[in-house]
Parts: C-alpha cells; structure tokens; sequence
C-alpha cells in the first residue's frame, strides 16, 4: 500500500518527481513549480541544483522536442514559435544548425503524407487548402510553393 503523506513536500521533491516523468526546460518547471505555490527563492535554488545534477538541462530539452516536432513534420516557423516560449533563441539555433534540416524537402513529404491518396486537378480551392495546411504547419511560402509543384503524382 502506498502511504500518503500530509504535509508539504520540499521544491526540490516536487521538481524532481516532474522530472522523472519527463523533461522539461527551465522556465516550464519554474512556472510549474510556481502554480504549486513554491517561493522564487526555492524555486531558483531548486533549479540550479536540477541544472547542476543533469536532471534539467535546456539544450538536450530543445534537442528532444526539436526532433519530435520535425518526425511530426512541423516546419522551422511553428518549432521557432513554440519554442521561444519555452528556451532561448541561442539554444533553439544551436539546434537546428546542427541538425541540418532540408525544410524544402521536409514540406515536400509533409504534403505526400497528407494528401497521398488525394488526386490534385489543380482546382484553386484545393490548391488553397493544401497552403493553408503546409501554413499551419510552419512552413514558408517559398517551402509551399516547392512542396506542392514536387509533390509525388
């Protein structure tokens, strides 16, 4: 039987009890550790103790999420949105540069996935939809225009 203890449990144990569970950057845990209530103090402390005990760690955060946006087949503009929310700029192209990603070729297979089975008449309705889909997925016009004209028939 699990026992349950009344009380409050320190920063320290809550921060890392989330962090068992999965990763998350610096500012994500600061802000959940404060919705619990914990002082900016013990907050703070509590963070660098992660950072320091490799428990929290930015870039290898921005390095999981990156690829796991770019399997979903996100374009750059989305990856960057999403996460200037969540870690520095510096470390979000640290990341991509070392990735070297083809963002034309990454739009191309986007669109294949999504409408492999689809037949394309060149209607402009279809056209039309077929950009906002690769839009909402962060891709750029110029990635689009690539994507559609190189498409698998």
């Amino acid at each position: 039987m699990i026992q349950r203890f009344s009380g409050h449990i320190s920063c320290k144990d809550a921060a890392v009890r989330m962090l068992t569970r999965r990763d998350y950057s610096e500012s994500e845990l600061y802000s959940k550790l404060a919705a619990k209530g914990y002082s900016d103090r013990d907050i703070s402390d509590t963070c660098s103790w992660c950072k320091m005990s490799g428990y929290l760690d930015d870039l290898r955060y921005t390095q999981q999420q990156i690829r796991q946006y770019l399997r979903k087949g996100n374009g750059e503009l989305k990856i960057r949105y999403t996460m200037k929310q969540k870690v520095s700029e510096n470390i979000i192209q640290m990341v991509l540069d070392e990735e070297n990603i083809d963002w034309y070729e990454l739009a191309r297979q986007a669109a294949e996935k999504k409408y492999s089975t689809h037949s394309f008449s060149g209607e402009p309705k279809e056209y039309a939809r077929r950009v906002r889909f690769l839009q909402s997925r962060g891709f750029n016009f110029e990635q689009i225009q690539y994507a559609l004209k190189n498409m698998q028939k």
